[in-house]
């Protein structure tokens, strides 16, 4: 028996359900965060597991074993997203690049300066929380708003979201990874040569892959650098060519690539399990009088919320607009300014890679917590305005 899939649709469609399951296990974890069950809650997040010893050693709270290991495949999903939008996507053609690409340096570059110049003087290492945008509620949203969206302005959304997940993972690339151990260094890239020759080879084993996979997982772990980049080196270095010997099938050209074969394979384990786990484990923070207090009263927290509120759909217009009038580029069939601008708010939902950055801008804990309040209120307004804005232009 062979499956048939046909790929872009059913990964905006699992984007969408993903959308509301990252809801769901966000409003569980700030619901247990503030009953009866959060100190089992946190004292489960915070409990350390070992495996090995001296050199070998991996040391992780539960909650790093959610964030550095089961974060990695979310990001190899994220990768294996960006190769195909690179190579047979929104993304494949100069022309077709060139838009997305431009409004999402606007949508990133615009956010961080709010941030910087509200919160710059206290927290400036902070800037790389607001410039995220999460694929999954971004093109839910546009999804369920339905007719009123133009098909057009969902694939923009999209290759400008891939386009953003690409400038998020440098930045927590080389923004966010201290201390690095270019022993450890070198044999990661010892890793990512064996996993090229292999390729080069024609080995098509996935036990082998997965070996080598988290060899080199352990060893960005070791160096300093972010382990969850593993899961986009490996995604990006999977080649968009013909799968051998599968039962599942393309509805679209009878064909599938092993890009298609993998996303068919690991992308529901991102959206249906990876992500809700993610948003139950890092959106419990305990919500009090005081609590609220500090967030109002604090700079990182309306740099956050004016940098994806206002600065990023201002971004993303800005630069839409720049580009059309310098003639490097059109807008998508059927858009406005007004639908941009509204596509821009979409784009300000940050929610997952933002909360995961904000972990990495600050160490302690109730900073965190403050960035994290501030992401989810800023993402919510943001769909808000979005839902909005939509609304209206359809009235006219």
């Amino acid at each position: 028996m062979r499956r048939r899939i046909a790929p872009l649709r059913d990964f905006l469609n699992r984007e969408s359900t993903s959308g509301l399951l990252i809801l769901m296990a966000s409003a569980l974890g700030l619901i247990t965060a503030n009953s009866p069950l959060s100190d089992n809650y946190f004292s489960t997040l915070d409990y350390k597991l070992s495996l090995g010893a001296d050199w070998y050693l991996i040391e992780l709270s539960i909650l790093k074993v959610i964030n550095y290991l089961l974060m990695s495949i979310f990001f190899f999903v994220v990768g294996l997203e960006i190769k195909r939008e690179l190579t047979s996507g929104h993304l494949a053609s100069f022309k077709k690049a060139l838009l997305p690409f431009i409004a999402a340096l606007g949508g990133m570059a615009v956010p961080a300066i709010f941030y910087l110049a509200i919160a710059g003087g206290v927290a400036p290492g902070g800037w790389g929380v607001p410039v995220a945008t999460d694929i999954a509620l971004a093109v839910g949203l546009l999804t369920m708003i339905g007719p009123s969206v133009a098909a057009s302005l969902r694939s923009f959304l999209l290759a400008l979201a891939v386009i953003d997940d690409i400038g998020a993972i440098l930045i927590i690339a080389f923004v966010y990874s201290t201390g690095i151990k270019f022993s450890w260094l070198a044999a990661a890239a010892l890793s990512i040569a064996m996993i090229a020759m292999l390729k080069k080879a024609g080995v098509e084993s996935t036990l082998i892959y997965s070996l080598f996979a988290f060899t080199l997982w352990f060893c960005l772990y070791k160096t300093g650098v972010h382990p969850t980049l593993a899961g986009v080196i490996l995604g990006l270095m999977t080649p968009n060519i013909l799968r051998k010997r599968t039962r599942v099938e393309d509805i679209e050209d009878g064909s599938v690539s092993v890009i298609e074969w993998l996303e068919h394979k690991f992308h529901p384990i991102s959206t249906f399990f990876v992500v809700p786990v993610f948003a139950f484990a890092n959106t419990g923070v305990v919500i009090t009088a005081e609590s609220i207090k500090d967030a109002s009263q604090s700079v990182i927290a309306w740099g956050i919320f004016f940098g994806l509120v206002i600065g990023k759909p201002l971004g993303v217009l800005i630069a839409s607009i720049a580009a059309k009038r310098s003639k490097l580029a059109e807008f998508p069939e059927g858009a406005t300014n007004s639908s941009i601008l509204a596509t821009g708010s979409a784009a300000g939902i940050g929610f997952t890679v933002a909360i995961f950055i904000a972990n990495l801008a600050f160490d302690d804990a109730q900073t965190q917590d403050i960035a994290v309040l501030a992401v989810i209120v800023a993402s919510v307004v943001s769909a808000l305005l979005s839902i909005a804005l939509f609304k209206l232009l359809a009235r006219k």
